[in-house]
């Protein structure tokens, strides 16, 4: 997997200059529940979700969504207005459209459970944030003596960014040895360096404390008790054609996430923990709404996830896995994106308001010129803030 960062602040808020460039904001408020081309036409999965078919959010895709590019949009403005639109095939030699309980490859995101694992056995008093790494991985090197859960948590370890190929055969044990003998970027505590190999060594963490496997952990700590049924690596009973294909920029078929070289039980440990878990727009709703009450962490938690722990330069702040910036028109945000050069996704959570956006793809580039090619990641931030400016009306 190509790693993608979590986009800082500083590059939030050039973005934010650029909102106007989105044009064509429908303000109206109005929906139409009637089924329309490309449109999800279920009811929602206990969510209360509007999806929007030929509404204001449809219009918005109609202008800034390539045409033929597979995904799902989420957008939510308090619990009374969700709304939820898919684009393309989600398998196109099946020819299943993409909905709303289409099941994405959420890359980074990721990485936003693991902090919430972490926190809850901090909560249940398995570990805590101040813990040195050895408290809980055995002996470590005298460089890395000074690593704490917390340098772990926010990128500040010192870590290499990647211990080799994601899909590269590689057991917990064979990952916490590589880590530890990796040399060091920078002195522990002193300086970001966003780093993957960070967060699958915090994955180890979880299983060392709960004494149960990573997803096992999220599944019964956050998964469940959050309502969600879709998430995770292997646990969830999907339907196969309810998990989107992968394509690469040329439309080749790359299979679905669970088809690419994995364990039995997920991902090999050079993704897991930091990457890799698989959700649906609908789960990531979910997911917000946990994230708001105290339904998975209590609110000393939940603050903790979102505090601006660490400078990530530029005027930006990293927190628990979330980048936490603030958007003119907006306001403070918690955001993560990822993928893994095919699929592609991002998630915005309102800090000071109660807004949402969640939207994935599964081919984010098409090569071609003007007009037949894509970059989903290159307007990324512009689309994000002309969905805030439709779901608040700004």
């Amino acid at each position: 997997m190509r790693p993608i960062r979590a986009v800082t602040a500083a590059v939030l808020a050039a973005a934010a200059l650029l909102a106007t460039a989105c044009g064509g904001v429908d303000r109206e408020r109005e929906e139409t529940p009637s089924a329309g081309p490309g449109a999800d036409a279920g009811t929602g999965t206990g969510t209360g979700t509007d999806t929007d078919a030929g509404g204001a959010l449809a219009r918005y895709l109609d202008a800034h969504w390539p045409a033929d590019a597979p995904g799902t949009v989420l957008v939510a403005h308090g619990e009374d207005t969700v709304r939820c639109q898919a684009r393309g095939l989600a398998d196109r030699a099946a020819h299943t459209p993409a909905t709303c309980d289409t099941v994405y490859d959420i890359g980074s995101i990721t990485k936003s459970f693991t902090a919430a694992a972490i926190l809850k056995l901090e909560m249940m008093g398995e570990l805590s944030v101040t813990d040195r790494i050895s408290a809980h991985l055995g002996p470590v090197p005298d460089d890395k003596r000074a690593i704490t859960v917390h340098h772990l948590l926010t990128h500040t370890a010192g870590l290499p960014e990647a211990l080799g190929d994601d899909y590269e055969e590689t057991g917990r044990d064979a990952m916490v040895a590589a880590a530890l003998r990796a040399p060091l970027r920078s002195t522990p505590g002193t300086t970001f360096h966003y780093s993957n190999a960070g967060y699958s060594l915090l994955a180890a963490i979880v299983e060392r404390a709960s004494g149960t496997g990573y997803e096992e952990f999220l599944n019964a700590h956050l998964l469940t008790p959050a309502g969600m049924t879709d998430t995770g690596y292997v646990l969830p009973d999907w339907d196969r054609d309810q998990v989107a294909v992968e394509y690469d920029e040329r439309g080749a078929p790359r299979g679905r996430p669970q088809e690419h070289p994995w364990a039995a039980d997920g991902p090999h440990w050079h993704l897991r923990g930091n990457g890799g878990l698989l959700s649906t727009a609908r789960d990531m709703y979910r997911w917000h709404q946990a994230l708001r009450g105290d339904a998975v962490l209590d609110e000393h938690a939940r603050r903790a996830l979102v505090t601006r722990h660490v400078s990530e330069g530029g005027g930006s702040f990293y927190g628990y896995g979330w980048s936490v910036p603030t958007l003119d028109g907006v306001g403070e945000v918690a955001t993560h994106n990822g993928g893994n050069g095919w699929s592609y996704a991002r998630v915005v959570r309102g800090l000071d308001e109660d807004l949402m956006i969640f939207w994935a793809s599964s081919q984010a580039h098409r090569a071609g010129g003007p007009g037949q090619g894509w970059n989903l990641e290159e307007t990324d931030l512009p689309f994000c803030l002309g969905l805030a400016g439709l779901a608040t009306g700004g």
